[in-house]
């Protein structure tokens, strides 16, 4: 249990200081005075100042923040959130998220490098298999599966696994030909899935890796959004599928216990999840300021930073209310 609190503190803790440190570095660099870096919320645990800035460690280990001269009050200060030009705010609030995302990608590269990304090249056809019967070959690789773009082996399995016919239109490259072929598809009992009888290659390299960390970011962004999508439809059950603190850390822990990779994997699914959430237009969130934003850009004059302030306080204490409730849905899973 005690190793499973570390291992959850951990990622938090990594995930937070990477979003707020986003903030913080493009704060700086457009000249806003930074008054507070913050990991935690809640009382302070320890607290050292450099230069103008409060670097703590809060009590609650949830969340974080950057505190910024004029973000939600009023200031003459040059050097103030609200004296900057929009697109120089929009940048910090941004910035937040975008490190999510290339934490997600950095993480997602190592594990590529390590294990290696399967490509859709084929190693071996089963014998016999209907990938053999239709003259598919070891060193073939599948472009297409009926007339759909497939550039990833989950790609491949996700349109034989939605056709319904007999067989499936496969296309092939081999050497500098493209090829057209007609091929079966059985079940797998075991596996419990349409497959046409094909090993795909592993490749291990940098490049490989890099290229497959983007692409499972975005298949997890899709995933996100459909998420959303089956919400609005009703469709998504959100006590299973949404985890609070608690969920996240028996999350951690399961994950811990079937090894690093896997905590890994996590990290990069949280932080992409994070930095979608933060930029989604909720009081309190980047996003609702980052709209607060582009609302000023259309008016021609900003909003009395006040009362933003006063709807960010609101949306905040939502936030807080919805969390007890995803909190308490995670304790009555655990028992």
């Amino acid at each position: 249990m005690i190793f499973t609190l570390i291992s959850a503190a951990l990622v938090l803790g990594l995930l937070v200081i990477v979003h707020e440190l986003g903030h913080f570095a493009v704060a700086k660099a457009v000249g806003i005075k930074v008054q507070e870096f913050s990991v935690g919320m809640g009382p302070k645990i320890f607290q050292v100042k450099k230069g103008e800035t409060d670097y703590s460690l809060r009590g609650v280990p949830i969340g974080g923040y950057v505190k910024m001269e004029g973000e939600d009050e009023s200031s003459d200060d040059e050097r103030s959130f609200n004296n900057k030009s929009i697109i120089s705010r929009i940048a910090v609030l941004v910035a937040g998220s975008f490190m999510n995302f290339l934490l997600a990608i950095i993480v997602l590269s190592g594990i590529f490098y390590t294990i290696g990304v399967v490509t859709t090249d084929i190693a071996g056809v089963g014998e016999p298999s209907p990938a053999y019967e239709a003259g598919i070959e070891a060193g073939d690789k599948i472009i297409a599966v009926d007339g759909e773009t497939a550039r990833t082996p989950s790609a491949v399995q996700n349109y034989i696994n939605l056709s319904e016919a007999e067989q499936v239109q496969v296309t092939i490259e081999r050497g500098e030909e493209t090829i057209e072929k007609t091929v079966g598809v059985m079940v797998d009992e075991e596996l419990g899935r349409r497959v046409i009888g094909v090993q795909f290659d592993v490749e291990q390299s940098l490049s490989a890796a890099v290229a497959g960390s983007f692409r499972e970011t975005r298949t997890i962004i899709v995933e996100v959004f459909n998420f959303f999508g089956r919400i609005f439809t009703g469709e998504a059950n959100v006590s299973e599928e949404v985890a609070g603190p608690v969920g996240i850390v028996s999350l951690v822990g399961d994950a811990t216990r079937a090894g690093f990779i896997n905590v890994a994997l996590l990290t990069a699914f949280i932080s992409i999840n994070l930095g979608i959430m933060n930029l989604l237009p909720i009081p309190a969130l980047d996003g609702s300021r980052i709209m607060f934003l582009l609302l000023e850009a259309v008016r021609g004059k900003p909003i009395d930073p006040e009362k933003e302030g006063m709807v960010h306080l609101i949306g905040f204490g939502l936030l807080i209310f919805l969390m007890l409730l995803v909190t308490y849905q995670d304790i009555l899973r655990l028992f």
